[in-house]
């Protein structure tokens, strides 16, 4: 997955039940676009995540 700071990001939930979370990339730390990815989530809450399968790019 590679992509650039500005671009949303949605995981989703990793149980049944559980929501989505939404928020937009804030700094990529990795190496031409790739993770680490600096993520601020929608919720003010900020985390460093290496994306997984649960995560998708949203396209504007």
């Amino acid at each position: 997955m590679d992509t650039t700071a500005g671009q949303r990001i949605v995981i989703q939930g990793s149980t049944v039940g559980a929501p989505e979370r939404h928020g937009q990339i804030v700094e990529v730390r990795g190496n031409d676009g790739g993770p680490p990815y600096f993520i601020r989530f929608d919720d003010g809450h900020e985390s460093l995540v290496y994306p997984g399968p649960d995560c998708v790019l949203e396209h504007a």
